[in-house]
């Protein structure tokens, strides 16, 4: 995206003068910046949406029980449970972005969208999205293609990365890029997919990356699946038409602002926070020694 712009405002712009959909630019960029054609480019995108799906399917049917124990099958129990808060859509938004999660922080296959730590947000939005809307994988991959450039321009101006700038920054960008690609697959105007960014990103700001023992599992997997139902409230918000009142490019500058403010023990250090419980302590105990291998001395 760097080749064209750097900012969400230069994006619509160049939009606005070619007439080109959002995801043209980004496509223009793949196909750049990884010297490939446009057909192995999209080949590539239905590969990694056929991985996200894999990894739907396998966290609501394989035994998804963690080395630490903290994740045991949380999403089968959710499709399970007996008592039901949330419609039937919503549950399954859910439990999918639970399981495709669970699958990460069980060493299975991913795709990193934009991080392990938040793998399962856009596999729950896109699949749940899909489903929902009898969308063709065509729109799903050019929404893809729309979720690589937020993350891309929120990379520059402010961080993906939760060690640089708490969980913000990973899942607060999924769950944007979710929101963003719901607006465009839905035929949403390009304000309106830049207002669902800005309005994610507020309701993601100043997220802390704390997680228990040091391992991506607790709160990460419980915070895939808040943020992708954060990303279809926040596309709903936008395609209403409702003003985020602060421009997106300037809720980017905001996450990077308090990424940088934010202590150090509450960016993926595991020392403040929930790490940080008399629980948590006890668990990262148990780990360690769990994980510590006894060598024999070595004979003199």
């Amino acid at each position: 995206m760097s080749l064209l712009f750097t900012d969400f405002a230069s994006w619509r712009a160049h939009c606005a003068a070619t007439n080109e959909p959002l995801y043209q630019p980004v496509l223009a960029y793949e196909i750049e910046q990884k010297g490939r054609t446009e057909e192995e480019i999209w080949t590539g995108l239905q590969r990694a949406y056929d991985v996200m799906r894999d990894a739907v399917q396998t966290g609501l049917t394989q035994d998804m029980t963690s080395r630490s124990g903290m994740i045991n099958n949380g999403a089968k129990k959710i499709a399970a449970s007996p008592v039901t808060v949330l419609s039937p859509e919503f549950k399954n938004l859910i439990m999918r972005a639970f399981g495709a999660k669970e699958v990460n922080s069980c060493m299975g296959r991913v795709v990193a969208a934009p991080t392990a730590g938040a793998s399962g947000i856009l596999p729950g939005v896109l699949v749940t999205l899909q489903e929902l809307h009898q969308l063709s994988d065509r729109t799903i991959l050019e929404g893809l293609l729309v979720a690589a450039g937020i993350a891309l321009i929120i990379e520059q101006n402010a961080s993906l990365a939760g060690a640089v700038g708490g969980c913000q920054a990973e899942t607060g960008s999924a769950a944007a890029m979710g929101s963003g690609a719901i607006v465009y697959c839905l035929g949403g105007s390009v304000n309106q997919a830049f207002a669902a960014v800005a309005v994610t990103i507020q309701c993601m700001l100043g997220l802390v990356c704390d997680p228990v023992a040091g391992l991506v599992e607790v709160p990460c997997v419980v915070r895939n699946a808040s943020a992708a139902a954060i990303a279809f409230s926040s596309a709903q918000i936008a395609i209403a038409g409702i003003d985020p009142v602060i421009p997106v490019d300037q809720c980017v500058a905001a996450l990077g602002e308090v990424g940088q403010s934010m202590e150090t023990r509450y960016k993926e250090t595991a020392l403040g926070g929930l790490a940080n419980t008399t629980r948590g302590r006890e668990i990262e105990k148990m780990v360690l020694v769990q994980d510590v291998q006894i060598l024999p001395d070595e004979e003199q």
